[in-house]
């Protein structure tokens, strides 16, 4: 019998404002692993709202794969998608990223919130009632304050296996809430794979009577909201050794705050109040190690001589890492 592979061809769908993911498997023999060997494939775009039930075909142009550790013979297939002349769909904001030389590196810090899928509410919150107040979840151990440990590592080796570069996950401020983070050179693979962990965690949801809740403010009241912190830097900010350089940029972001809030997320404006180690959204401000800042200076910048990233704080946990980096990538080289 011939070997035979399944390709999961995942893609971003057209609603609005914050998109999802779409899947679904190809079976191919004989495959040879490569990205070369997927073919341009097509769905039903009117079923997606990404065309018209009249003219309803789109296309899936492979641009990733990574082995899929939860089947055998597996691949995990992340797709643009394009319309049917090959031009990219409105949908597609991987291709508006202006980063074919890789200058730029970044590292998403990815904020969810565990939900149960009975009760609709995140993990550790009592039906009818509240759990402690924040303080004691951040990075916490033991059953009264830690919810969702098992799913979480669960996750972190599967993305392992699938050779995304995951750098490390944590329990975060409010109850329920966890985090992990994805590095990469290029903001195109960085999205590809922050997408694909996203996948397959969402997947995993599904053996664990849980979903996960992107959403920057699940819970009102007293509680962080969720935030996909981005970490950037380019060769300037990776050599120049100039306080002025990193100055440059973060004034240009200052005079581009709606440009960056349109991509950042919706209900964003929820999350970004000036509380809970946030900048109001409508106002700019950044600092060495200041975690209310709309971009933070980590320290270890200043203490090695002026070299390394800048962490802007404001996305959402919802927003798409190709939007982000897009934008991200056209203000930094306007600071030049």
């Amino acid at each position: 019998m011939m070997d035979k592979a399944k390709l999961e061809y995942i893609w971003l769908d057209g609603y609005e404002p914050t998109q999802n993911m779409r899947s679904k498997t190809m079976v191919r023999t004989d495959f040879s692993g490569d990205l070369e060997d997927c073919p341009v494939w097509m769905f039903d775009g009117s079923s997606t709202r990404q065309a018209e039930g009249g003219s309803s075909d789109c296309l899936l142009k492979p641009v990733a794969i990574f082995p899929d550790p939860q089947r055998i013979n597996g691949y995990l297939v992340m797709c643009e998608v394009l319309n049917a002349d090959g031009t990219p769909h409105p949908s597609n904001g991987r291709a508006t990223i202006d980063d074919d030389d890789d200058d730029f590196w970044f590292g998403y810090e990815q904020e969810y919130f565990i939900m149960d899928v009975d009760t609709q509410l995140p993990l550790g919150f009592p039906v009818g009632g509240y759990p402690g107040p924040q303080g004691l979840y951040y990075c916490s151990v033991g059953g009264r304050n830690t919810h969702g440990r098992s799913l979480v590592e669960e996750h972190a080796d599967l993305c392992l296996e699938a050779g995304i570069n995951f750098e490390g996950i944590n329990q975060e401020v409010a109850c329920g809430q966890w985090e992990f983070q994805i590095f990469a050179k290029g903001a195109k693979r960085a999205g590809d794979e922050l997408w694909v962990a996203r996948y397959l965690l969402d997947r995993l949801t599904e053996n664990y009577g849980y979903y996960i809740e992107y959403h920057p403010k699940p819970v009102q009241g007293d509680w962080n909201g969720s935030g996909m912190h981005a970490n950037f830097s380019d060769h300037a900010m990776r050599t120049s050794g100039k306080k002025e350089t990193f100055d440059k940029i973060c004034e240009a972001f200052g005079r581009n705050i709606e440009k960056h809030m349109a991509v950042y997320g919706a209900h964003n404006e929820l999350r970004l109040t000036g509380l809970h180690e946030t900048q109001s959204i409508d106002q700019f401000s950044y600092g060495v190690s200041d975690r209310g800042a709309s971009i933070r200076i980590p320290i270890t910048v200043r203490e090695d001589g002026w070299i390394g990233r800048l962490e802007d704080r404001r996305p959402a946990s919802n927003g798409d890492p190709y939007k982000i980096g897009a934008v991200i990538i056209e203000t930094t080289k306007s600071a030049y």
